[in-house]
């Protein structure tokens, strides 16, 4: 190996659900996180734990949400975790991590996700793993992160539909494991001397969906959080039937309705609807139920849909045209209950990629 190498990680950001998909749609989107990694192997030790120096800039920058330990940091851990797996027990002497994180945090644009997918390619690239396949990375992630939505779609790319096998809960009961989306955190990636379990072969799959190139995202951003955690304590536990079989009817028309050209608005604004989460999650969400229900392809020219990005607060509006006016008229719904939003324009991003200086 050369004594020195460089290398950037990209991950795109991502949106969940995409209003009926729970748990299943994911889309990445054109916001990346980067990992700009040195790794200096002339040295044969180093004074920093883990060999591992953290530098951060971004979302969250100087606050208690970001730790420089590698032992506390969700990316490090994830990637300390592929690591051990392959009886590496640290970083190479000496490695600098310097994220660059655009993506704000606990605002339902996949940051967690976005961590542990790069996290995880953080440990193929610098243990030297290259026989990992991105399905065997998927596994990885998935031991992590246990929704697939999001990982599948910021490892992948584009617009994905994914699913999850059961695991058993020895699969996952070790501490060796290192949890995403845990309150408070860190939680697992213990390093108890002993192997980690590694998981198990094709716990996951994804498969690209079709998306038309009309198509773009409007994201706007309030400015507050709702831990993931938090979001999914409000749901029930039991659906009615019927808001079951609405989902259903739904999520077998969007994946057809985002990729015809030309898009049809109110095609796409009827499979965009939702029973399963949003409802519950309104009382997390000032004015999420008059914004669904207020914008519509007939009320605002050029958008197709509304939904909530994942867990929220973020919304997604799904359009083709008058972009700023649509960001603007969400925005004012917002400002009704006091709440102070940002908005960025959006598009459907590359999977995680891996550029070597």
């Amino acid at each position: 190996m050369a004594p020195s190498e460089s290398f950037v990680i990209k991950t795109p950001c991502s949106s969940a659900n995409i209003g009926p998909g729970f748990d299943v749609i994911g889309l990445a989107l054109s916001m990346y996180l980067e990992l700009h990694v040195t790794i200096d192997r002339s040295k044969s030790s180093s004074e920093h734990p883990l060999n591992c120096r953290i530098t951060y800039e971004g979302e969250g920058e100087g606050t208690d949400e970001i730790s420089l330990d590698p032992q506390v940091n969700l990316l490090t851990r994830v990637a300390l975790y592929v690591l051990r797996c392959h009886d590496q027990r640290s970083f190479p002497a000496e490695t600098h991590v310097h994220i660059k994180n655009p993506i704000p945090l606990g605002r339902g644009l996949g940051s967690s996700g976005a961590a542990v997918v790069a996290g995880v390619m953080l440990g193929k690239e610098c243990g030297g793993l290259h026989h990992l396949t991105p399905e065997r990375l998927f596994d990885f992630c998935l031991m992590i992160e246990r929704h697939p939505d999001n990982v599948g779609a910021a490892l992948f790319g584009g617009f994905v539909g994914t699913y999850l096998k059961p695991l058993t809960p020895e699969d996952v009961a070790r501490v060796e494991i290192p949890l995403s989306e845990v309150l408070p955190a860190p939680a697992g990636g213990v390093d108890t001397g002993s192997k980690p379990p590694a998981p198990p072969n094709g716990i996951g799959h994804h498969i690209k969906f079709p998306w038309a190139p009309e198509i773009k995202a409007v994201a706007i951003i309030p400015e507050f959080e709702v831990p993931t955690a938090k979001a999914r304590e409000v749901l029930p536990a039991q659906y009615p039937r019927p808001d079951v079989t609405f989902n259903l009817q739904r999520i077998a028309l969007l994946p057809v309705a985002l990729g015809q050209s030309p898009p049809d608005p109110e095609l796409i604004y009827l499979a965009m609807q939702d029973k399963l989460h949003q409802p519950y999650r309104q009382t997390l969400i000032p004015g999420l139920t008059e914004i669904v229900e207020s914008m519509t392809p007939g009320t605002q020219p050029g958008l197709l849909g509304v939904c909530l990005s994942g867990a929220g607060p973020t919304i997604l509006a799904l359009a083709t045209s008058n972009f700023a006016e649509i960001a603007e008229r969400i925005i004012a719904q917002f400002a009704k209950n006091k709440i102070v939003c940002n908005w960025k324009l959006l598009e459907p991003a590359d999977g995680t990629t891996v550029v070597r200086a």
